[in-house]
């Protein structure tokens, strides 16, 4: 209870707190928790870094394979107007596609540099998680009844979630960076057209892998049903 003075007049001011009524509260969260909560908005914002550069990656590969297909048919045009004395194994100086493809091929390292640090960050993340199961586990012994930290996943759970979600991407990072070491190489056309179709498919990134990020963003309350 609060006395006040104004205009002459004494006021009584009475706090919620002294009438009994309950001033609503958002939930506080455990250390744990909130981690895990930092962990799953950290793997939205990580994946849509990976898509982004992954794109943008898609475009410098397509014109290197463009141009490379584009100085294999000159290669080919040349040879075959070219005297039987010529060396057909004699390569032809193009020094400006040359050049083109080098920095090209130089823009597709930088791109797969920064998909190695997303992939990178996605292995400490992992790896958070793996430290909050073993102080639970510490914690809680061999008891299995444990509450919650959110709804209804167990912890164990959002740490099989980020290992299953660091195991495509980590074999997708693979997968790039042999297509980085070899498109620019490859003579054959359809080998360099397959190499694109991987890049732009991610084949190790499973459908599933959508399902999984919005569960973990659900379950810590970044999603609303």
């Amino acid at each position: 209870m609060i006395l006040t003075f104004h205009n002459n007049c004494f006021f009584y001011s009475v706090s919620a707190k002294a009438l009994g009524v309950a001033t609503p509260r958002k939930p506080v969260l455990s250390v744990s928790a909130r981690k895990i909560k930092d962990n799953a908005a950290d793997w939205h914002n990580l994946i849509l870094k990976w898509e982004s550069l992954s794109d943008a990656g898609f475009a410098t590969a397509n014109n290197i394979a463009n141009l490379k297909i584009s100085l294999l048919s000159k290669d080919k045009i040349e040879l075959e107007s070219s005297s039987p004395a010529s060396d057909k194994n004699e390569e032809k100086p193009y020094p400006e596609c040359n050049k083109e493809l080098e920095m090209l091929c130089e823009e597709l390292q930088a791109t797969l540099d920064g998909l190695t640090k997303i992939q990178g960050k996605m292995e400490k993340l992992t790896s958070t998680t793996k430290g909050i199961c073993d102080l639970e586990n510490y914690h809680y012994g061999e008891e299995s009844q444990r509450p919650p930290l959110f709804h209804t996943w167990p912890t164990a759970h959002f740490y099989a979630v980020s290992r299953r979600l660091l195991d495509m991407y980590r074999k997708e990072l693979l997968l790039k960076r042999t297509i980085v070491e070899e498109l620019a190489h490859s003579s054959d056309h359809d080998l360099a057209l397959s190499y694109l179709s991987m890049w732009l498919h991610q084949p190790y990134v499973e459908n599933a892998s959508q399902l999984l990020l919005e569960g973990m963003l659900l379950e810590t309350g970044h999603r609303t049903l």
